[in-house]
């Protein structure tokens, strides 16, 4: 009887470690995943973010690793389809195993993703969107944000430009979905704080290639401010329409639209236009010696230029490694969890705003700042907003 009792002990105990057990964390390694697109629309935003997550996961290894645990990145591809999203998810999270979902690209990719990883309490860090949902209820808990939602940006970039260069005729193209309704309810909200209102919206499907109807009916409207709930192609579409047509509005564009891949693809045309950012891009000439340095090592190992979203994978990992070393050895989701909202995230070399999370707010930043196309490059023209 005592040899059973003794049995039963030790298999209750074993029960119990592995109740305890922190998914994702090993001895030596802690598992982490991302959900990218690498073959669809936004793949070149996809390939630098997983570029500059691993570029950040390979210097911390080098270094020893976090509290004497390697970092291990699994990667899938979702092609930006949410249904494939979420298979890709279903693996990271029972088959991968991981602690935590960082970087994951896109706003209907990610929420589909919610249900698989809210409830083995995988946190979804750092999501690339500038979706509300990204640190709202329900799940908050689980959530940290780093992207300022698109529709504060324009809620307060528009009004900013209107008044600094006393325009008078608002308008917006936006696609015709929630990323695009979302700049354009955020431009309403400020231009109505303003006492001024859109003179003319127009919208187009995803994956639309012609703007010129869209052009014309900004023109005739008389626009002297265009809002563009716009990414890369429909970005360089209705500008270099506009520059066709002789129509010279001031462009405001979201960090949606904040790319090199804007001046790299659309030419001269590009020049003078506006969109909100959060970090500076990383050319390979920079003045500042240390994002020169970084740029170069990036180039070095990927054989291509960096571009800005390279700079939102290094830093998503990197803030990541932040918090997993203040959780100490011990690490665990609350832990984490504790780490992060247990004191801010400072201001790096690109320039990010200091990130400040609490058990109440997971947007780590409101604030935006304008940058500018000046000479076939992105130049920050303001403060943070």
């Amino acid at each position: 009887m005592k040899l059973h009792h003794s049995a039963a002990l030790a298999v209750l105990a074993l029960a119990a470690g592995a109740a305890q057990a922190q998914q994702g964390v090993t001895k030596d390694t802690i598992m982490l995943g991302s959900i990218q697109d690498l073959s669809g629309p936004l793949a070149g935003f996809g390939k630098q973010a997983r570029n500059g997550m691993q570029l950040r996961v390979d210097e911390i290894n080098e270094q020893g690793g976090i509290n004497g645990r390697k970092l291990e990145l699994k990667v899938e591809d979702s092609g930006y389809d949410p249904k494939r999203a979420v298979l890709a998810a279903q693996k990271l999270v029972t088959q991968d195993k991981i602690f935590a979902m960082v970087g994951h690209i896109g706003t209907a990719a990610n929420m589909a993703t919610f249900p698989v990883l809210f409830p083995k309490k995988v946190i979804n860090f750092y999501p690339l969107t500038g979706a509300r949902e990204m640190f709202e209820e329900p799940n908050m808990n689980l959530k940290f944000a780093f992207s300022v939602p698109y529709y504060d940006q324009t809620r307060k970039a528009a009004p900013k430009l209107v008044k600094e260069k006393g325009l008078k005729k608002p308008c917006a193209i936006y696609q015709d979905d929630e990323f695009g309704l979302e700049v354009l309810r955020g431009a309403e909200a400020g231009l109505k704080a303003i006492g001024m209102e859109m003179v003319e919206k127009t919208s187009y499907k995803r994956g639309a290639t012609d703007f010129s109807s869209q052009v014309a009916k900004m023109k005739a409207a008389g626009c002297d401010l265009v809002v563009l709930g716009t990414v890369i192609r429909e970005t360089i579409g209705t500008v270099g329409e506009s520059r066709k047509t002789g129509f010279s509005p001031v462009f405001l564009g979201t960090t949606a639209a904040y790319t090199d891949l804007i001046h790299k693809l659309g030419g001269k045309a590009m020049d003078g236009i506006y969109a909100t950012s959060a970090v500076q891009v990383p050319y390979l000439d920079d003045a500042s010696q240390p994002i020169r340095f970084w740029a170069n090592k990036y180039k070095t190992k990927f054989n291509e230029d960096p571009g800005v979203f390279s700079v939102y994978g290094y830093e998503i990992m990197d803030n990541f490694i932040q918090g997993a070393q203040r959780a100490g050895a011990g690490l665990t989701t609350d832990s984490f969890i504790k780490a992060m909202t247990s004191k801010p995230i400072e201001s790096d070399m690109f320039g990010s705003d200091t990130l400040k999370y609490s058990d109440k707010n997971r947007l780590g930043s409101e604030r935006s700042r304008l940058s500018q196309i000046q000479d076939g490059k992105w130049k920050p023209v303001s403060d943070y907003f």
